[in-house]
């Protein structure tokens, strides 16, 4: 019994002397907020920051691709032209010239589709001429290429109020119409054409016989019926809406480098409220005799990120990519 009460007392001294811990009192978890907060801070901030940084960025970058892209396409398909209209010739066709300036063309309606007439305008307008492989039979299953006519019109879309479907900016669409390829002993439903090379509704051929200039004949075109089936297709959006009268920020003014020629400006004429003709996101300088335009076209990255405050300045124009092209018709035309 002693040696035991003997090594009771020591246990018992041993745990006298051993520090309670009661764990992290009030002001010592307070000073750990603070200091988690000073530091987690500037590091949540830092990453915000990169992540919008990089939104921009990829916004840019987006509406830079898209502009180069737009633009090799109607490189792609002014190739094939073998008449671009002046901006004289694009008001002879829809109807907005006088008979002065078009004495042999039709001003009594529009030629060109214009099915919403107060949000969109044709500014690039020609005529190419398109390959068809494999459409005339030769023998058995042997076929030949051949080519046909066809008539393009490029158009700048603004709408007048807010679409669920495209921005709030301006957009480019493209619409076409063609030829048929003629099958003389076809008894189809379009008549002497091949079944599957039917012309498009409306669609009728120039006439380069009779009186008169190049420009005048072509000019005086007019379409086969009232109305067409073929509708515009949008080619690129998030296209620049910016007004060149805009009182604080104006959109640069259009400016034509084909000095070595005499060149038009094929801006859009005014429509409605809209004033497309004072935006100049999208515009072309053709050299009518040459066969020869430049294409001019400015984007808006803004409004892939925001919905207002979307017109040009400045301080932003990183934002507003532009870029242009110049192409040369291969096709000719000849009339005496």
């Amino acid at each position: 019994m002693r040696t035991l009460k003997f090594l009771l007392s020591i246990y018992l001294k041993r745990s006298k002397g051993i520090k309670q811990v009661d764990g992290f009192t009030l002001i010592e978890l307070l000073v750990g907020m603070i200091m988690a907060f000073l530091i987690i801070t500037p590091l949540l901030g830092f990453m915000i920051n990169i992540l919008d940084t990089d939104r921009k960025e990829q916004a840019k970058a987006n509406s830079e691709q898209e502009i180069q892209a737009a633009l090799d396409y109607i490189a792609r398909d002014l190739q094939q032209a073998i008449y671009i209209y002046d901006a004289t010739g694009i008001g002879c066709l829809t109807g907005t010239a006088d008979t002065n300036t078009c004495p042999n063309a039709s001003t009594t309606g529009n030629q060109l589709p214009s099915p919403t007439a107060t949000d969109r305008v044709p500014v690039l307008v020609f005529w190419k001429r398109e390959l068809v492989s494999q459409a005339i039979t030769i023998t058995g299953t042997q076929k030949n290429d051949t080519f046909v006519y066809s008539l393009v019109a490029y158009y700048l879309i603004k709408d007048a109020s807010t679409s669920p479907t495209w921005s709030k900016a301006a957009r480019i669409a493209r619409w076409q119409i063609r030829d048929g390829v003629p099958d003389p002993s076809s008894t189809q439903t379009c008549g002497k054409y091949l079944t599957d090379q039917c012309p498009s509704p409306g669609f009728a051929p120039f006439k380069l016989d009779g009186i008169g200039s190049l420009a005048q004949k072509m000019n005086a075109w007019t379409k086969a019926t009232a109305s067409y089936t073929a509708d515009t297709t949008v080619l690129v959006d998030f296209i620049d809406q910016t007004k060149t009268d805009d009182a604080s920020n104006p959109a640069p003014t259009a400016v034509c480098s084909l000095t070595s020629v005499p060149a038009s400006f094929s801006v859009p004429a005014s429509f409605n409220t809209l004033d497309t003709a004072k935006m100049t996101s999208f515009y072309a300088c053709v050299d009518r005799v040459n066969t020869t335009a430049q294409v001019f076209l400015r984007g808006n990255a803004l409004a892939r990120l925001q919905n207002d405050n979307l017109n040009y300045k400045d301080s932003s124009k990183t934002y507003f990519p532009n870029a242009s092209i110049r192409v040369q018709g291969r096709g000719y035309l000849f009339t005496k």
